[in-house]
């Protein structure tokens, strides 16, 4: 499907780069796999939030989900 789209400045400048550099070979390939990757980080974030709320709704744990964020994300980044 071909749709027109607009972008800032800063982000022309950098799609241009990227295809220039031959990471892709147009800006429609380099647009769809950054929406396939946002897809795909979304499913996870869901499956995350669902996994949260089971927990907390179990009496596992008194943290909220936004506590259990907090520590994970301070767990991974060390």
């Amino acid at each position: 499907m071909r749709q027109s789209i607009s972008f800032t400045q800063p982000n022309e400048e950098w799609l241009n780069i990227q295809v220039s550099n031959k990471e892709y070979s147009s800006k429609s390939e380099l647009v769809n796999d950054l929406i396939r990757q946002a897809r795909q980080q979304q499913l996870q974030i869901d499956w995350l939030k669902n996994k949260l709320e089971k927990a907390e709704k179990s009496g596992f744990t008194t943290d909220t989900k936004e506590q259990i964020l907090s520590k994970s994300k301070s767990l991974l980044n060390g």
